[in-house]
């Protein structure tokens, strides 16, 4: 099954909870707290591999998360760090944030890594918030909760030379006798219903030609095979418009021609301004094949190269306009990421006070994602610590700002409480 665009919902794992713990040893009267740290969690981790070629392995699989971090324990033991996610895609795997559209990898080389998301920090033990003036503790840090992404993996096949035309012109037999690639071939339209590769060596030189399944007038909205196709071609230097000299379909080859091209433009305005050249197939089926060569000449303005790949003309000639072409032009690009393109937000500290209609409060924002990990209410020198950071980071003051008073309600995260002053 050949794949080559799907969603998938990734998550990182949740950090471990610090411990809370005390050490209690025969012949040790102030053992004092020794609350572990938990666990830090795993991240999740795209990796290309050009052993694979499709996304078939998500067409049924469409959730992935990575192991959460272990909570601390006593005697100051750090929670063991959840595993990361490694996800195998094929080489030339565009991610995007779905929602926005936003691409913020193109795993362009074999081997290569992104780090779509990472794990929630362990939170902190007890033993990690005794001081002089606080000797024990009895609160600890909750592990970092992470979010759940969906993200769209799309499949561009990276080529050097992409062969494009109407559905039977030639394009899989053209491939097959220009490389080692057995596509297969028949006499009926969109016999080739997904990308082939083929790698032709000359001399000391290779490159990586692309036969895309047969396009058709409309494919840009949707038509046909050549919707889902498109972007194959994306990514290639050199373009082979391969037209049917022979008209054996009963149309004319110059108006297969220009409705091709009119699908490219529709496509992308880069991908119109690919360079190209024109092959004029099935020569061998022509009465005058001189004569249909030169009505496509004359015709698109352009040197048309006449081919029949049953009988073997003309390749050797294309052969060696393709790799002088592929030469002179620069090699494939990766897709462009927007600078800062993530899929985690940056943590930040700030924070918003709401008035509601009924006199309550409400304080939102990084600074109250901050606290909800740090406090634990059902404990004394949690809360004061929670009272402290409040006071020191202006909310306090924001509050009576915007007309707080003794006996008014305030929320903050789950912690809800009535000001006193």
């Amino acid at each position: 099954m050949f794949l080559d665009y799907v969603k998938i919902f990734i998550k990182a794992g949740d950090g471990g909870s610090g411990a809370v713990s005390f050490l209690r040893e025969k012949y040790v009267p102030n053992g004092g707290p020794d609350g572990g740290d938990g666990g830090n969690g795993g991240s999740v981790v795209f990796v290309a591999d050009k052993d694979i070629t499709t996304l078939a392995e998500f067409k049924f699989k469409k959730h992935f998360r990575a192991q959460n971090g272990m909570p601390g324990e006593g005697r100051n033991r750090t929670g063991k760090s959840g595993d990361d996610l490694v996800i195998k895609v094929p080489v030339g795997t565009v991610i995007k944030e779905t929602s926005s559209g936003t691409v913020i990898a193109d795993l362009f080389e074999d081997g290569e890594r992104f780090c779509a998301l990472t794990g929630g920090r362990g939170g902190k033990g007890n033993a990690r918030f005794a001081h002089a003036r606080r000797q024990a503790p009895g609160f600890s840090q909750l592990g970092e909760k992470t979010e759940q992404h969906q993200v769209t993996l799309e499949l561009k096949t990276i080529a050097d030379v992409g062969l494009v035309g109407f559905p039977n012109v030639g394009k899989s037999t053209l491939l097959s006798v220009l490389t080692s690639a057995k596509p297969k071939i028949a006499n009926y339209h969109f016999t080739t219903i997904n990308p082939n590769l083929g790698v032709v060596q000359m001399f000391d030189d290779s490159f990586v030609i692309a036969d895309i399944p047969g396009l058709i007038e409309g494919a840009a909205e949707g038509a046909g095979l050549g919707h889902y196709f498109l972007r194959h071609i994306e990514r290639v230097r050199l373009i082979v418009h391969i037209v049917d000299a022979s008209g054996s379909e009963g149309r004319d080859p110059y108006d297969d021609y220009l409705k091709i091209r009119a699908e490219l433009a529709a496509y992308s305005e880069k991908l119109a301004a690919t360079p190209e050249i024109v092959v004029a197939s099935k020569t061998d089926l022509c009465e005058n094949p001189e004569e249909a060569v030169e009505y496509l000449r004359k015709k698109t303005g352009k040197e048309v190269y006449a081919v029949s790949s049953v009988a073997r003309i003309g390749l050797d000639e294309l052969l060696k306009v393709i790799k002088q072409k592929v030469e002179e032009l620069p090699p494939p690009s990766r897709t462009v990421i927007e600078e800062g393109a993530t899929l985690e937000e940056k943590a930040d500290q700030k924070f918003t006070v709401t008035r509601y209609p009924d006199g309550t409060f409400e304080v939102e924002g990084g600074l109250v994602d901050f606290l909800s990990r740090n406090v634990t209410i059902s404990s004394r020198d949690s809360f004061a610590y929670f009272q402290k950071v409040l006071k020191e980071r202006g909310v306090i003051d924001e509050l009576k700002k915007q007309g707080m008073k003794e006996g008014d309600t305030v929320v903050i995260a789950d912690i809800e409480f009535e000001w006193v002053d």
